[in-house]
């Protein structure tokens, strides 16, 4: 039987039993296994995971655990500075883009809200949101930890709060996002992207009323779906000023 001795530091803990939670605690393995696959088993997808030290030097996450090994397993901090080479997680994607799960459509939707690429579908399965992420460098944003343990996913995220508006605030800060929203630039339906169009060209696609009152349209350009500063505009750009105050104002439609 293999002892060793952990302890996870900051929101690594979220992932813990309360008695293992900013506490050094022994484990015990009945054969060597790699400190991912042990990490995992103690709760915390390896997608969390940013850095490991073990008996005090940097290791990756297929070093073969043995008796004695005592290991501190970090998450990612923004103002910690750690060397490329130490870290476990790898390299930022190209451009940060998303895929959801199905339990999380309203933090979708306000990501479309802010300017963010988004996928979204409520009927994808766990092995579709895996493959996405996987294929196209996705981040997978979820609260279904089995799903970040697939080996398969390289970017992916727990979201801890449980209210979409907390969630999106949460998700912001996480990816230092703040300086990259561009609301009213995305489709809330299909994520495709809005451009703005001449009144006249939709005044067969809109109602009457609608013609007689707004001015300002906007169209997708992959669904065609027609955009406008509908009655309910002012009660989400409040939801937008109280995420970032200084987002200027924008066309939303229905």
């Amino acid at each position: 039987m293999e002892q060793l001795c952990f302890r996870f530091y900051g929101p690594l803990n979220d992932f813990l039993s309360p008695h293992r939670r900013q506490v050094e605690f022994f484990h015990w393995l009945k054969e060597p296994a790699a400190v991912k696959d042990t990490i995992e088993a103690l709760g915390v997808p390896h997608t969390e995971v940013d850095l490991i030290l073990i008996n005090g030097q940097s290791e990756g996450f297929y070093y073969l655990l043995k008796s004695g090994d005592r290991v501190s397993v970090f998450p990612y901090f923004t103002n910690l500075d750690i060397a490329a080479d130490s870290r476990v997680r790898p390299p930022p994607p190209p451009s940060i883009r998303f895929v959801v799960d199905v339990h999380l459509g309203k933090l979708a939707t306000y990501l479309r809200l802010l300017g963010f690429d988004v996928l979204y579908r409520n009927d994808y399965s766990d092995e579709e949101l895996a493959a996405i992420s996987c294929l196209q460098e996705r981040i997978l944003l979820t609260q279904d930890r089995p799903l970040l343990k697939r080996r398969m996913v390289t970017y992916g995220y727990f979201v801890r709060s449980q209210t979409p508006k907390h969630q999106i605030i949460e998700v912001l800060q996480r990816f230092d996002l703040f300086a990259e929203i561009m609301p009213y630039r995305r489709c809330l339906r299909c994520n495709g992207l809005l451009e703005r169009v001449d009144k006249a060209s939709v005044a067969d696609q809109i109602p009457p009323y609608t013609r007689l009152f707004y001015h300002d349209f906007s169209r997708c350009q992959s669904c065609a779906q027609i955009y406008w500063q509908g009655a309910h505009h002012r009660r989400i750009q409040q939801l937008i000023d109280d995420i970032q105050p200084s987002v200027g104002s924008g066309v939303l439609g229905r």
